[in-house]
């Protein structure tokens, strides 16, 4: 939980689901224990169903809080963090999901990458005022302005500005280009004796190519197919007539037109590297002479290794990276399918065509001491938090807790929480106003031109009112305080109190967040709104008809800190 007191947490209601379907299995379909119907916020579960209010969504029709966990994410838009270039979902399957519009990092620091010509030696002309490097004729190279790494420390240099993506993929550290599947058998074909490949040469691209081809020559003596179902990337096991091309391979082996053919069930291994097979590079021999003279230096960081496509152990191994790309989502309610949330299309926007948050429909809940003990922050020192005292065990304090109405509807709130705080120190919780009403959030003005009585109670409800056992301690617009009294456990193990009969005082030291005071509070709200009738009814007192809404739910409140004494 969090050090920083006093906060509130409003809890999920999907972490109940687990709870529910144990009730529901059980045989009379009601909870054993009349306890675990209490929240425990010190429970390991609790850690992922507590959330800030600002963190939470709404569902008008299922009118029931949407946190992160439970909502259903949709993808609207790829887009590319540094170009912001929109990236249709047909060119992910053939481009993968980064960019190629020559957007790249760089491999030590992750800044961005820019394009420039190398500078000829001796020629100190093309040098511009900030020391970097002239876009005059060719060759270029990547340069990072933040930690002044080149393309030219690992041998890639290019021809021309256009098509970096294009000329990086036919490249290898070093310069040299790589060797394709296409140069493979066009050597294959003026020269059949030539031997294959060394294990060095062949990369991932050309062992995936050729052992993809190896086997489609395999398989039943056609290059193309698996029993009826093709192998090219057009269609496969994801097009829409992938089940009944698997039922065939059960039922008569393919298509019609293929059983005519002889099949042929045993195929052999690939044999060499013209056929997809790279045996591993055991010899370790030249890593370790590497090591031994550049030092721990030249090897790659954690992070560098698993941004890299391929495993690289030095630096001068590393490969500038294409920014991989981010998505723009929509979400929906898990239950009823409603758009809780969905931005713009447009990348370049920050809006939202819908956004139904919380802090719309539940009162904003605020707790502060009634008699704070921090001094006040200096202006010249905000933004700043003034921590307050650790609480006194068996000392009461006083808190006070606001409900902020962000409806157009007076609402009814009722409050419950335990007696004695859940854990093994237990605090006296009392709230002195458990029920109360709370006023619409109309405008100020309207407010103010009302002849009702209210000014009155604005403060304290009436003169002798404020801070009694069923009093409103202070009244607003749409908001409305109320009093929490409190009594703070003692953290020393010898005055635990043996609950049962024959239980045994827990003795053992003092665990993490242990002294922190957390109460558990059940809300529940009431209010009316305008009854949403057919467009066909009759005209009548059905039109002013209006019908009962609740909506009930657990918060945490963070009262503060116990002293160790």
């Amino acid at each position: 939980m969090a050090r920083s007191t006093p906060y509130t947490y409003i809890q999920c209601p999907c972490s109940d689901q687990s709870a529910a379907d144990r009730s529901d299995a059980s045989p009379d379909g009601q909870d054993d224990d009349e306890d675990e119907r209490t929240f425990d916020p010190r429970a390991p579960r609790s850690n992922y169903s507590l959330y800030p209010l600002e963190y939470l969504l709404y569902c008008e029709d299922c009118q029931q809080i949407r946190c992160p966990r439970c909502v259903t994410e949709e993808t609207v838009t790829y887009y590319c963090p540094n170009c912001l270039f929109e990236v249709p979902s047909s060119n992910l399957r053939s481009e993968g999901n980064r960019c190629t519009r020559s957007c790249y990092q760089c491999p030590v620091c992750i800044g961005p990458l820019q394009i420039g010509a190398i500078q000829p030696a001796g020629d100190a002309n093309l040098l511009s005022a900030e020391n970097q490097p002239a876009a005059a004729g060719g060759p270029f190279a990547f340069f990072c302005q933040y930690c002044n790494w080149t393309s030219t420390e690992t041998g890639i240099e290019f021809d021309r500005l256009g098509g970096i993506h294009s000329q990086l993929a036919r490249m290898n550290n070093g310069g040299q280009p790589k060797i394709t599947a296409k140069d493979v058998k066009d050597r294959r074909k003026e020269d059949p004796d030539e031997p294959p490949l060394p294990d060095e040469q062949v990369d991932r691209d050309l062992q995936f190519a050729t052992l993809k081809a190896f086997y489609k020559s395999q398989l039943d003596g056609d290059p193309a197919s698996l029993g009826g179902m093709p192998l090219h990337d057009s269609t496969g096991f994801s097009s829409p007539a992938a089940l009944s091309r698997i039922m065939s391979l059960y039922s008569g082996r393919g298509h019609a037109s293929r059983m005519q053919k002889e099949t042929q069930d045993v195929i052999r291994e690939a044999l060499n590297t013209d056929e997809g097979l790279k045996l591993a590079q055991l010899d370790e021999s030249s890593s370790i002479k590497k090591l031994t003279h550049e030092g721990w230096d030249a090897t790659t960081s954690r992070e560098q290794r698993e941004a890299q496509l391929e495993s690289v152990r030095f630096q001068d191994d590393l490969r500038p990276m294409p920014y991989l790309l981010r998505t723009k989502r929509s979400k929906r309610c898990p239950v009823c399918r409603h758009i809780i949330s969905k931005p713009e299309n447009k990348v370049t926007s920050t809006r939202f065509k819908i956004r139904l948050v919380a802090k719309s429909y539940i009162p904003t809940i605020s707790i502060r001491p009634m008699n704070p003990t921090a001094a006040a922050v200096p202006v010249t020192s905000r933004p700043c938090v003034a921590d307050e005292a650790p609480l006194t065990p068996l000392k009461p304090y006083q808190y006070i807790l606001t409900f902020k109405n962000p409806l157009f509807d007076n609402i009814k709130v009722t409050l419950a929480t335990p007696n004695t705080t859940p854990g093994r120190f237990s605090s006296k919780v009392t709230v002195l106003c458990p029920q109360f009403e709370v006023d619409a959030n109309t405008d100020m003005w309207d407010d103010a031109l009302k002849d009702d009585g209210r000014d009155r109670s604005r403060k304290g409800e009436d003169a002798s009112g404020g801070g009694e056992a069923g009093k409103i301690w202070e009244r607003g617009r749409n908001w409305v305080s109320i009093v929490l009294e409190v009594i703070p456990a003692s953290l020393r193990p010898e005055n635990l109190a043996i609950t049962g009969k024959d239980a045994e005082a827990d003795d053992s030291p003092l665990k993490e967040d242990e002294d922190v005071l957390e109460i558990p509070m059940f809300i529940r709200m009431e209010w009316d709104v305008d009854a949403q009738n057919d467009m066909g009814s009759a005209p009548g007192k059905d039109k002013e008809a209006r019908e009962k809404r609740e909506l009930a739910y657990w918060c945490v409140l963070g009262v503060g800190q116990i002293s160790h004494e």
